[in-house]
């Protein structure tokens, strides 16, 4: 028999209204796999980033590199997670510049080999191919393993029985990935041979030589005098 797991699952929404559509969304995933999970004879606890929380923060730690105590507790959150879901909202054909601004401040090696699911919500069919084309793509640099189901919902889906049979799949996809320990082996193994060569920036080490002449000047600072 197979022994008991307990599944940390993040679940990171870029909504910014009370209620979001964007965060029935990802709520609705997360309690479909935790159901799965549950049917494996698994536990999964669940823990909310909600991005709008966030918002200050964010726009900090872009301009100043600064983590404030949110994101502190967001970014420990996501690096003891054993699987994700991303959900954003489209604004303009894209995803949030909230929620892309916050995975552009994580450390770059934070989220490698950890299982996503990828949703994202809009008022018109017309942006369906923005997880694919362009939330995918990031989540590819990151080099997280997200589910090959791309959810998303419109406002004529959420009465279409297909979206849940959607979820489903996706839902199954994180499931298994979570099982298969993927993420962990990799850490244990080969880490080093996934780890991007200029770090983050999020704070990691960069290689880059800071005390020159040549930084000093690109930060707003003046040469020393000889």
């Amino acid at each position: 028999m197979t022994a008991t797991k307990h599944y940390r699952l993040v679940v990171v929404s870029g909504g910014t209204s009370d209620p979001s559509s964007t965060r029935l969304l990802a709520d609705r995933i997360a309690a479909r796999a935790a159901t799965l999970a549950e049917q494996h004879g698994h536990e999964t606890i669940v823990t909310i980033i909600d991005l709008r929380e966030l918002a200050t923060e964010i726009t900090t730690a872009l301009v100043s590199q600064l983590t404030g105590p949110r994101m502190t507790k967001a970014i420990e959150a996501l690096a003891a997670a054993d699987g994700i879901i991303a959900a954003a909202p489209v604004y303009k054909a894209a995803p949030s510049g909230l929620f892309t601004s916050f995975f552009h401040v994580l450390d770059n090696d934070l989220l490698i080999a950890k299982p996503v699911i990828l949703a994202a919500t809009a008022g018109t069919a017309r942006h369906a191919l923005v997880v694919d084309e362009q939330m995918r793509s990031l989540f590819a640099f990151l080099r997280t393993m997200t589910v090959p189901t791309a959810l998303f919902a419109s406002a004529e889906d959420w009465s279409d029985t297909d979206l849940n049979k959607r979820i489903d799949r996706a839902a199954r996809e994180l499931v298994i990935l979570m099982e298969s320990g993927f993420a962990e082996k990799v850490r244990d193994n080969s880490w080093g041979h996934y780890q991007h060569e200029f770090g983050s920036a999020g704070g990691a080490e960069t290689g880059i030589e800071l005390d020159t002449d040549l930084m000093r000047l690109a930060t707003g600072g003046s040469l020393p005098k000889r």
